[in-house]
């Protein structure tokens, strides 16, 4: 019955994982975005746009070490 249960959870962290990432891209467009369009960005938004791009991709890090698709999830 332990053993079950290690599954549904893995899934559970798993679907957490793929929110967390596509809102983390979202995040991260946004930021690059308001980066773009300005045209000289202050350090305030400089630092949040590392800040979100780091975000990202330790979580997309932890996707492909997770071996998660979201095509597949």
């Amino acid at each position: 019955m332990l053993f079950r249960r290690k599954g549904w959870l893995k899934n559970q962290y798993d679907q957490q994982l793929i929110q967390h990432l596509l809102s983390m891209k979202k995040e991260w467009n946004r930021q690059k975005q308001l980066v773009d369009k300005s045209v000289e960005p202050s350090p305030q938004v400089l630092y949040e746009l590392k800040v979100a791009e780091a975000k990202y991709f330790f979580l997309l890090k932890e996707a492909k070490a997770r071996k998660i698709k979201i095509g597949k999830i």
